[in-house]
């Protein structure tokens, strides 16, 4: 079985091998390296993907539910998209002046979003999150700011996790975290810092729901203090409902950030917001030679055009719910709570390890990857679902969970673990949620 696997991902390996002699950890993204695939059982490049399927430069298909870390919502290769990029480039990429698409794109998310009335655009979340902590800063005169959730690479926020190297002990020292679904922690960042915070940011939702109507109390609080919320929906937007999270919770910020869904895999994102605030955008420098390129911002106009055209969030929200209805029973009747729990939306579900001693999730996860992949399903333990994906896929995936959910319940709780491994070990990372 070692050879076998070994060849499984012979042409994989070998251009990783090649990639990390020119390129940190072999690929552009830390969520797509090396440290999150265990070696010997993993593939490392895709050479091509269709709708919900995925195939790595070894032949080996996969239904992919990553989908591009929830960047891909249509599926891959949309038609409806692909169409509209290709007719884009024969005008062009980039020009001198603005394309009027920017003018389309801009007046189509005020239409659909419901704190837009501005619009900026960006290629990723975060260009997007950073200027708007860029606009709260200069609308309010405050430095600091109050953050939940991953908010991307930039110094004001990556300085707050342990991925702190080479960030100034200044710029950390005004970046504050807060708990979410704990009001209270929020409270304590204003008592302690009364009148100095800009903007509160926040992942509206990500691993779960928010209860005791805590975005309510986040917005009454964050105003009661002078300060600008601001909804990160860099992967709810679009995903849970085309107006964002801030539709789907009925709770509006002042400001919004877009990205990975907006143009379902092309690089664009969007700052949008109240026209009094944006208006600041005039006055500080958020500036991009590529922020009006043409053909993402193409993806994006088709994008939205489909999700109200088709029943694109019904159908990923009944794909997802099926999965976390019947993947819950698996769970029950195998009694393997204890290692698996289930969260998140339907569009975008978490499947939960936990520590058991004498394993840690990181062990215990390194062999959910490598029977995952064995089984042909791309996974790094969550549902990202995609219009793209047909009940025949949802089937797939419960049907490779039969085998393999249980299978680790047993080695976990007979201590057999290590002896099913054929790979190394994946270590405790730098986790974004």
């Amino acid at each position: 079985m070692d050879s076998i696997m070994c060849d499984r991902y012979q042409k994989s390996e070998h251009l990783l091998q090649r990639a990390l002699k020119t390129i940190p950890l072999g690929t552009q993204t830390f969520s797509k390296s090396k440290t999150q695939y265990p070696f010997g059982v993993s593939p490392y490049f895709i050479e091509r993907a269709q709708g919900s399927h995925a195939w790595d430069v070894d032949g080996n298909e996969y239904i992919d539910f990553i989908n591009s870390l929830a960047a891909v919502t249509l599926g891959y290769n949309d038609p409806d998209v692909t169409k509209a990029v290709q007719a884009q480039l024969q005008q062009g990429t980039i020009f001198s002046l603005p394309h009027p698409i920017e003018l389309l794109v801009a007046e189509k998310i005020v239409e659909v979003v419901p704190c837009a009335e501005m619009v900026r655009f960006g290629k990723n979340g975060s260009d997007a999150t950073s200027g708007a902590i860029r606009v709260a800063r200069a609308y309010t005169r405050r430095d600091r700011v109050a953050v939940c959730g991953y908010h991307g690479w930039h110094d004001w926020y990556i300085g707050s996790t342990a991925r702190d190297l080479g960030i100034p002990a200044a710029t950390k020292a005004l970046t504050h975290k807060f708990l979410y679904n704990d009001i209270e922690s929020l409270h304590q960042l204003f008592q302690e810092y009364p009148g100095e915070i800009a903007a509160v940011i926040l992942e509206p939702m990500n691993v779960f729901f928010p209860k005791d109507d805590f975005l309510g109390k986040v917005k009454e609080l964050t105003h009661q203090n002078g300060s600008l919320l601001v909804f990160d929906e860099t992967i709810t937007g679009f995903r849970y409902a085309i107006g964002g999270s801030q539709e789907y919770f009925g709770i509006t910020p002042d400001l919004a950030t877009f990205g990975k869904g907006l143009a379902n895999g092309y690089p664009v994102s969007a700052l949008t917001g109240k026209a009094e605030i944006m208006r600041v955008v005039e006055d500080i420098f958020f500036s991009f030679t590529f922020g009006g390129e043409t053909l993402s911002l193409s993806a994006a106009l088709a994008t939205i055009n489909k999700l109200e055209r088709e029943p694109v969030i019904q159908t990923m929200t009944a794909r997802g719910e099926a999965i976390l209805t019947d993947v819950q029973a698996l769970i029950d009747r195998y009694d393997i709570g204890h290692i698996f729990s289930l969260s998140g939306h339907p569009t975008w579900s978490f499947l939960l390890i936990k520590d058991i001693a004498p394993y840690s999730q990181w062990q215990i996860k390194t062999l959910f990857l490598q029977e995952m992949f064995a089984r042909g399903i791309l996974t790094l333990g969550t549902h990202n679902l995609s219009y793209g994906h047909a009940e025949t896929d949802v089937h797939s995936l419960l049907a490779v969970y039969e085998e393999v959910l249980p299978l680790i319940g047993a080695l976990v709780d007979n201590k057999e673990l290590e002896s099913y491994l054929r790979c190394q070990l994946l270590e405790p990372l730098f986790k974004v949620r």
